[in-house]
């Protein structure tokens, strides 16, 4: 009998990989703790080849483990607490990463380290892992952004396309609808989408959970 996928481990999925990920995570309703999904959002305007798994994370936890272990190259859109000014962008990458979300900002913080703890121990951590995002200028009750983030989401979507570029995707901006980009486009996929076929993994350096 085959395994379940959840004990089948690096073996078992190796075959079932995407190229790059790229996980928004965030509460919307926190004000700028939203700024991963809002960059999310922006870089649906974008196709790139081959084929990058958008994935509206949200506060999904432990549902992440999947797209996580699918991936080659992660990149985490989300509010980066770096002691910068409001609306600074941060890139975080390697031993960085363990420590920002150990800075407790949001829950979703938290599970999410605990998604790429387990994803190491398991042998799926992708070979890759960068966090990019803006500095928060308040986490709050809101559905809005602050001025000072909302200014500077394209400094991410453009950080992250760039970072995409530098892994061999091509990208090129979709025709607009009505004069705005991606409006109208199908929305990212989450933790309850079918994954896509993609390339077995290589070695990956451990990371300090």
């Amino acid at each position: 009998m085959a395994e379940p996928p959840w004990e089948a481990g690096a073996a078992g999925r190796s075959a079932a990989r995407h190229e790059t990920v790229v996980i928004g995570v965030g509460n919307p309703l926190m004000g700028d703790d939203g700024v991963g999904l809002a960059a999310l959002d922006r870089l649906r305007a974008w196709d790139f080849e081959p084929f990058v798994e958008r994935v509206d994370g949200g506060t999904w936890g432990m549902n992440l483990l999947q797209f996580v272990e699918e991936a080659r190259r992660l990149v985490i859109l989300d509010a980066i607490q770096a002691g910068r000014e409001p609306g600074a962008l941060v890139t975080l990458e390697g031993d960085e990463i363990p420590r920002f979300l150990s800075t407790k900002l949001s829950p979703h913080q938290i599970e999410l380290r605990e998604v790429l703890a387990l994803a190491e121990l398991r042998g799926t951590l992708p070979e890759e892992t960068v966090a990019l995002g803006l500095q928060p200028a308040r986490v709050e009750m809101s559905d809005r952004l602050s001025p000072e983030v909302e200014a500077s989401l394209d400094a991410v979507v453009d950080a992250c396309v760039e970072r995409l570029r530098s892994w061999g995707h091509r990208a090129r901006p979709r025709a607009s609808v009505e004069g705005r980009p991606g409006e109208g486009l199908p929305p990212a996929s989450g933790p309850g989408a079918t994954p896509d076929r993609g390339t077995a993994p290589g070695p990956r350096r451990p990371l300090p959970w």
